[in-house]
């Protein structure tokens, strides 16, 4: 195996436990490391580009901004998403020898899907930890401290053991398809992704200005420095 094969799986585990990590704010701190503008530049800052990271997270941040936790409605995991998203346009930069806003827009384009998989993951997760809350409850009737403590525990591992496969594999397996697809593109393509690039803060601008209401200044923030730090790369 050739030491570039090598060094792209290490930063693979890299991400992929920093990611797994990152998701469990969605269910146990929540102190919004799991929201995609935090996610990105996290994930940019361990594979030393935290420009691409926050670029790539604040685009997810936008686009999903109205995606909200109400009742039993799951949202589409957003922060898969982000993580995979910053990690595949680095890596495949990386592979490639250089990381342009078209290999960014195809990253997106490749990776947003998995984000209603690990949405579909979570809904599992959830549902699996039903029979872990109906068993704490047992323990709960006979003093079992113990039993209730190591259910929960068990259920903030649960979500880490399947997010950090899944990120891993498909954060490999997504470089892999970056790095040979992309420069197989014709130049009509990476024109057409080029326009997509400027054209997606100006759908997530429109998206944030629906829910400045409930989601505060954060939105109205993004798409500012989108468009600013976009502006700056078209001029």
């Amino acid at each position: 195996m050739c030491q570039q094969c090598v060094f792209m799986f290490f930063k693979a585990i890299i991400v992929a436990v920093v990611g797994g990590i990152i998701c469990l704010d969605r269910v146990f701190i929540q102190a919004m490391l799991s929201r995609p503008v935090v996610a990105g530049p996290i994930i940019g800052f361990v594979l030393r580009d935290p420009y691409t990271g926050l670029i790539s997270g604040a685009l997810i941040e936008l686009l999903w901004i109205n995606k909200l936790p109400v009742g039993v409605y799951v949202p589409p995991n957003d922060s898969i998403a982000a993580v995979l998203i910053a990690a595949g346009s680095i890596l495949a930069g990386k592979e490639l020898g250089h990381l342009s806003p078209e290999l960014i827009t195809f990253s997106i384009l490749l990776f947003i899907p998995f984000a209603i998989l690990g949405q579909k993951i979570d809904i599992w997760i959830m549902k699996s930890n039903d029979k872990l809350s109906q068993k704490a409850v047992e323990d709960a009737r006979v003093g079992n401290i113990k039993g209730i403590s190591r259910k929960h525990v068990w259920g903030l591992f649960k979500t880490l053991f399947c997010t950090v496969p899944f990120i891993f594999v498909v954060l490999v397996f997504g470089v892999m398809i970056l790095a040979y697809v992309f420069p197989l593109i014709p130049p009509k393509g990476l024109r057409a992704l080029t326009y997509t690039y400027f054209f997606l803060p100006l759908l997530g601008v429109a998206v944030a200005l629906n829910t400045v209401k409930l989601r505060g200044t954060l939105p109205v923030f993004c798409g500012v420095f989108l468009i600013v730090a976009f502006a700056f790369e078209f001029l």
